[in-house]
């Protein structure tokens, strides 16, 4: 018998003796029993976290501080706060830090791959390996895509290619990136950065349902002009439909983490970034408290 099968076959037991004696009571005093309840749904499963770009005027101390600030402790890191000049020991040292603070490294990037070489590759998994980041961003040609997914397959290190809006020759929309991982290993994915979707024309909504199990990473801002890079703002005071964007990030069993990327206010982000979260956990919250059934 297992460790927790006596203690479960109490709390059947309890349970199921507790139900009995509600309706012993009910039936005692007249009053037809009551059926159960449905059980309330499970919260979202929905993780947010911070691009640390979006804190780049800020050395790593007081990015971590600023992070704790927002609530949250999952963190993308941007090398302008673990440059890829660290040696392993450093980065390794960083990343204790990091974690003693009580915040999570969930993935590295926007990475850059220019090098069509393993050395030129392979150098960039083994600092995201040292970081402890299970997950990179990047940015490359899709001609190294292959090589790319090699070190993925060797480092158990997810790949999410980021796409970078109507500027972006390689991978303007996510469909662009898409298109040459779908039938790579399932470590490769797509970043879809929501602002820059939204730029393209294209329907974040319907891109993450294409996406499905491919949607490795989030980046998440907001524009008060869909067609305009210039125009953004604190998430929840521009366009961008970010209640429906999670509500079908939980649809497809979205397993990874929406990271914020506040790019204004470079130098105070925090009170545009706290308002951004609070707007953020309102919406996951309207989509809890619309689960739930009437009563």
């Amino acid at each position: 018998m297992s460790d927790h099968a006596v203690p479960r076959r109490r709390f059947l037991t309890t349970s199921a003796a507790a139900m009995a004696g509600a309706v012993m009571s009910a039936t005692a005093t007249g009053q037809p029993p009551q059926p159960p309840q449905p059980p309330a749904p499970p919260p979202t499963s929905l993780q947010l976290g911070v691009a640390s770009y979006s804190l780049r005027n800020y050395p790593r101390d007081k990015a971590i501080e600023m992070v704790k600030a927002l609530g949250t402790p999952y963190v993308n890191f941007k090398s302008v706060h673990l440059p890829f000049e660290l040696s392993p020991e450093q980065l390794a040292a960083a990343r204790r830090d990091i974690e003693a603070a009580g915040l999570v490294i969930v993935g590295g990037g926007v990475i850059t791959f220019e090098d069509d070489t393993d050395p030129g590759v392979e150098k960039y998994f083994a600092y995201a390996k040292a970081a402890g980041m299970p997950l990179i961003a990047i940015h490359t040609d899709p001609k190294l895509l292959p090589r790319i997914e090699r070190f993925a397959r060797r480092y158990d290190i997810n790949v999410a290619i980021h796409n970078h809006g109507p500027e972006d020759k390689r991978f303007p929309s996510p469909y662009d990136a898409l298109k040459h991982v779908r039938n790579m290993d399932r470590r490769m994915g797509l970043c879809i950065d929501i602002g820059h979707t939204a730029r393209t024309g294209t329907d974040v909504v319907r891109t993450i349902a294409d996406a499905g199990p491919r949607l490795l990473d989030m980046h998440a801002k907001d524009l008060r002009d869909l067609t305009a890079k210039a125009s953004q703002c604190i998430v929840g005071q521009g366009a961008i439909p970010i209640a429906a964007i999670f509500e079908q990030l939980e649809t497809i069993g979205y397993q990874g983490y929406v990271n914020l990327e506040y790019e204004i206010d470079v130098d105070d982000p925090l009170p545009g970034m706290k308002q951004s979260f609070a707007y953020m956990r309102g919406a996951l919250a309207g989509l809890d408290a619309a689960r739930r059934p009437r009563s």
